[in-house]
């Protein structure tokens, strides 16, 4: 029965290793496999989606720099797209986008890259968008909306009624600018639209870099308005009236569609929804304050 036993035993060590290594086997295959394909296949056109708010929360910035890094970098990438579907955000975020394409086209500059909108693409998107090469759009696309908004609320009359009392101490005259507890201050007022009018101004001068001579004179391309995708295509804020695969076709030359787009983790969902609250009210003045959406 010992010897049985250990005959028994022996076989099943002996099964173990035969799949173990047959195992080892099929992984490096498989590994082989997956970098004969990432370097041998044909010419393609990446695309990096943009579906979100432009934002720190969602990590814009840092995804859709990371799907542009990862883009040009292979080896068959033959033009990029940012198909591009957002209706804006923090102007700091739009900004560190906006450089990081211009050094990523210095550092690259035979990888043409374009932005083609499909349902929206207004404020901190357009900021973008005037990075790339080309715009293209679909006539009904929205497109423009080059301004920037302070939003916020005033509960004064509610608390009084509530009988509630606000107790605030500050040390500096403007530290509770923008406290929708207290009454409305001209000062503060005037000074928050300051802010607004030198970062509206900056968006400006983006968009008139990035457009240069195609942007035609219109009294309101910069008052915030909006524009279906055939006027902007007139004014100028847009290159033509196409989609991604055609313009992968047609203007690239290179038809297969290879998505770049990064995924925000499950982890990270996760820590966002399980996050804390309890922000201080000037921290959300600001938030609000740095929108252009």
């Amino acid at each position: 029965m010992e010897f049985l036993i250990e005959k028994r035993r022996t076989r099943r060590w002996t099964i173990f290793f035969r799949i173990f290594w047959l195992a080892i086997i099929l992984i490096i295959f498989f590994r082989a496999s997956l970098y004969h394909s990432y370097y041998t296949t044909n010419d393609f056109t990446a695309v990096i989606d943009l579906n979100e708010i432009i934002d720190k929360n969602h990590d814009s910035a840092n995804k859709l720099i990371a799907g542009l890094e990862a883009a040009y970098q292979h080896p068959n990438t033959k033009g990029i797209i940012i198909r591009a579907n957002s209706p804006g955000g923090s102007p700091v975020q739009a900004g560190i986008v906006f450089d990081e394409i211009k050094r990523l086209k210095r550092q690259y500059p035979n990888i043409p890259l374009y932005t083609v909108v499909e349902d929206i693409c207004a404020s901190g998107c357009y900021y973008i968008a005037c990075a790339t090469d080309k715009i293209y759009v679909d006539k009904a696309s929205i497109v423009g909306s080059i301004g920037v908004r302070s939003e916020g609320f005033g509960f004064v009359e509610s608390i009084k009624k509530l009988g509630i009392e606000r107790r605030l101490y500050t040390a500096g005259d403007n530290k509770a600018m923008g406290d929708p507890f207290l009454p409305n201050n001209p000062t503060h007022q005037l000074i928050l639209q300051s802010l607004i009018n030198r970062i509206h101004q900056q968006f400006i001068q983006v968009v008139k870099v990035g457009r240069g001579h195609r942007l035609k004179n219109h009294p309101g391309l910069f008052s915030g308005q909006i524009y279906l995708g055939e006027e902007a295509y007139q004014l100028g804020l847009a290159d033509g009236l196409s989609n991604a695969r055609i313009i992968a076709e047609n203007v690239i030359k290179a038809k297969a569609l290879k998505n770049f787009t990064i995924e925000e983790s499950f982890i990270n969902q996760l820590k966002k929804n399980l996050g804390g609250v309890g922000v201080s009210q000037s921290n959300l003045l600001l938030q609000n304050l740095l929108k252009i959406m």
